[in-house]
């Protein structure tokens, strides 16, 4: 059994028209962020998630922890019906499944000190009320990310930008959780942190055995950590399959497109693929395939009816009516 399953994930948000869409008798919009979508992640695997920005990924995190609440579908965690859990069993859902925002010195209360950010997750989750014991997992876990146990009385304004990451790595890791959401968990760093973090972060799921959900736009990154990638555009997964299977064989145009704008990271060279057009609003988006408007090869069927995600070859789903098992 997986650790999580997620089947046919919806999450929409409504809009205000605005004062002048009112005058004309518009009234709310529905921004379709996530659109049906359906993935597994097995234990102690990484399962990358890229895409243009705006696509939903960072939607698809929140969801998955329930940060924000879905519209419809099913989220399965460790085989328990993530989405029908009342307060008591999420509260236990949150000692095994963590996040790792996007931006690392936001997400650090500025009027705590590390010692007392770390030890949060310990005294809500009530996992011991000793406070010497409180005091000595958070000096095991700044020494387990690299600080010093004497970082635990600065400030998150005193940490440069790669400190401040290995924090909330340190906070995520507080609970031994199973599931770590990281979303764009290197964004803002250099070359040499971002090799730090990464280096980290796979030194911590071999010794924990964490599974990750890496949400990222950075394809090198996911190249390198990913078991298992899903391509996203515009609220949908367009293609999905091993490491291998995308990275060597991209079959959907819009993964292709995406690859060859980073012609490395593709096992064979290609010539770089200039997508015309802007990407469609997700509170109107085109019938039939949602990459269509901006297609190469787009035919008639493309514009009229919503290609399914299915296998083509074991492990290697594509969501594009030009291929076919």
């Amino acid at each position: 059994m997986p650790l999580l399953q997620v089947k046919n994930l919806c999450t929409y948000f409504k809009k205000d028209a605005g004062a002048l869409s009112k005058l004309f008798g518009r009234g709310t919009k529905i921004v379709r962020a996530v659109d049906g979508i359906s993935f597994n992640i097995e234990e102690r695997e990484t399962f990358g998630l890229v895409g243009e920005s705006g696509c939903g990924k960072t939607t698809v995190g929140n969801s998955v922890l329930r940060l924000v609440e879905p519209t419809s579908g099913k989220i399965f965690f460790e085989g328990k019906d993530l989405l029908n859990m009342g307060d008591k069993e999420l509260h236990k859902f949150r000692l095994k499944a963590q996040l790792i925002s996007q931006n690392a010195r936001s997400s650090l209360n500025p009027r705590m000190n590390v010692g007392e950010i770390l030890s949060e997750p310990f005294e809500i989750h009530k996992v011991t009320n000793y406070e010497d014991e409180i005091e000595e997992k958070v000096c095991n876990l700044l020494k387990i990310v690299g600080l010093s146990p004497d970082d635990a009385n600065k400030y998150p304004h005193e940490f440069s930008g790669g400190e401040a990451r290995r924090i909330t790595v340190a906070r995520a890791l507080a609970l031994h959780p199973k599931l770590v959401v990281a979303d764009e968990p290197t964004s803002g760093l250099d070359v040499s942190i971002t090799a730090q973090v990464i280096n980290l972060m796979l030194e911590m799921q071999n010794k924990f055995g964490l599974a990750y959900l890496w949400i990222s736009h950075n394809l090198h990154i996911i190249k390198h950590i990913s078991d298992k990638i899903a391509v996203m555009y515009l609220g949908k997964i367009v293609e999905m399959g091993s490491r291998e299977n995308i990275f060597q064989n991209p079959l959907h145009p819009y993964t292709q497109a995406l690859f060859s704008s980073v012609p490395d990271v593709m096992s064979k060279k290609k010539e770089k693929i200039i997508l015309e057009g802007e990407v469609p609003s997700p509170i109107n988006p085109p019938t039939g395939c949602r990459f269509s408007p901006r297609c190469w090869q787009v035919n008639p069927l493309c514009k009229s009816k919503e290609p399914k995600l299915i296998e083509i070859e074991n492990c290697h789903w594509v969501a594009c009516h030009r291929c076919k098992t």
